[in-house]
């Protein structure tokens, strides 16, 4: 076998050399950098794009030293496998690659705990009032509930959860014991079981009039663009709320904003926008009945570490010539 060429950053040569030489020999493989591929000097097989080549940058405002590696998986014509460190793979510059016929693997499930307790976090949140709570308390405020309503108890409400991963599989299992209905919706409907009601996607707005949290988990498609549009906004109870830990273009932003200021959905939890980072003329801000996050929700000490493993198992499966785990898709 002839040596692999993989174009990762100098960080995870360092970090995971020893590891890749244990699959490939120490004499197997070689270390391709962005300059390389750029300069003409290597091309690669492989590449891995770990948390430090994104760095600050988002899908939206891409920092010169991503753009700069980004560039050189454009130009590498070589290349054949491409790691990712997110859960989805709607970057653009991931997107070419795939219709390039490049395969790409993403880290999904890498970071499923953490943001499933992100989400959880979020939802507790808003049903107990905290930001609420929050502001009266920098005002020096004392504001028990009985002198405004008393929150309603989340036993017995219904939670929805679009997409049935690791995430809302967590997140199911989480609320179910806590004592919230749960229906999943997925790609295609079965029949319900461990008390979760199972519809697909076709059947998304029949379920929303009863649904009191909305939580969105799933990956950005075709499908699942806009999928929370004015249209389903409108059949949801003004006492609902959403959680989006998914992506910013599931929502219908605007329409949604428009919901929440006119009471017609009560608060929501997002970790995701249309526009990252958020805009700071966004009305988003500053509604009371909103909690921000910047992207953040899969972020730990651990994350790093999980991530990178994913790279590496998928790199034993490929030295073996065995298929690999999470492999995305233009669709």
């Amino acid at each position: 076998m002839s040596k692999l060429r993989i174009l990762l950053s100098d960080h995870s040569a360092r970090e995971l050399g020893v590891k890749i030489s244990a699959i490939c020999g120490l004499e197997g493989w070689s270390h391709v950098t962005a300059e390389d591929v750029h300069s003409g000097a290597a091309t690669p097989d492989v590449a891995f794009i770990s948390r430090e080549v994104t760095g600050h940058s988002t899908k939206h405002r891409i920092m010169p030293a991503t753009q700069f590696f980004y560039d050189a998986l454009l130009k590498a014509q070589e290349l054949k496998w491409l790691q990712i460190h997110s859960a989805g793979a709607d970057r653009q510059v991931f997107l070419d690659l795939l219709a390039k016929g490049v395969m790409v693997t993403t880290a999904s499930g890498a970071s499923a705990g953490m943001v499933a307790q992100t989400a959880l976090t979020g939802l507790l949140s808003l049903a107990r009032r905290f930001p609420q709570l929050a502001e009266a308390q920098r005002a020096h405020e004392w504001m028990p509930f009985i002198k405004t309503s008393m929150p309603p108890e989340l036993e017995g409400q219904t939670a929805t959860i679009v997409g049935w991963g690791p995430i809302g599989q967590k997140l199911g299992a989480w609320l179910s014991a806590i004592g919230l209905n749960i229906v999943a919706v997925r790609r295609t409907a079965q029949e319900r079981e461990g008390g979760v009601e199972f519809v697909a996607f076709e059947k998304f707005e029949e379920i929303l009039p009863t649904t009191d949290w909305l939580i969105l988990a799933c990956p950005l498609t075709a499908q699942t663009t806009n999928l929370l549009s004015a249209h389903a906004l409108a059949k949801m109870k003004p006492t609902a709320h959403v959680i989006n830990v998914s992506r910013g273009a599931v929502i219908d932003e605007p329409a949604m904003i428009a919901a929440l200021n006119s009471g017609k959905l009560a608060g929501a939890f997002l970790d995701v926008f249309a526009q990252e980072p958020l805009p700071k003329e966004s009305p988003l801000w500053d509604m009371q009945n909103v909690i921000c996050s910047p992207h953040t929700a899969g972020f730990s000490d651990g994350i790093v570490a999980r991530v990178a493993q994913v790279f590496i198992d998928n790199l034993q499966r490929w030295h073996d010539r065995k298929t690999l785990i999470n492999i995305a898709s233009l669709g």
